[in-house]
């Protein structure tokens, strides 16, 4: 049963470093800006929305130029975001299998 202490501290560790990126992925912020940095979005490293911004001149643009731009920044902010989270959670799930797997 050695072998089974040794895969439950396996486990606990990396349980660990997870809760540890999570932290740091909730603290993170990426901005992404589109329009000629008329609209600026910032999420977080969980790809949640936390700010945003539009330059009110840009509002001024037709509503199908300013609703275009908007999805752009969000669809690119999200994207960004559920790269650093899939390399974050890679790297703290690193090393661990189970036997058999």
């Amino acid at each position: 049963m050695a072998g089974v202490g040794k895969l439950l501290k396996q486990a606990q560790k990396m349980q660990r470093g997870i809760a540890e990126v999570q932290q740091r992925l909730g603290e993170q912020r990426l901005e992404v800006s589109h329009g000629g940095g008329a609209i600026k979005v910032t999420v977080n490293g969980h790809g949640l929305v936390v700010g945003l911004a539009i330059d009110p001149e840009f509002l001024k643009e037709d509503k199908a130029i300013v609703e275009t731009a908007l999805v752009a920044a969000l669809q690119e902010a999200s994207t960004k975001a559920k790269e650093i989270y899939d390399a974050e959670m890679s790297k703290a799930t690193a090393g661990f299998s189970l036997p058999g797997l």
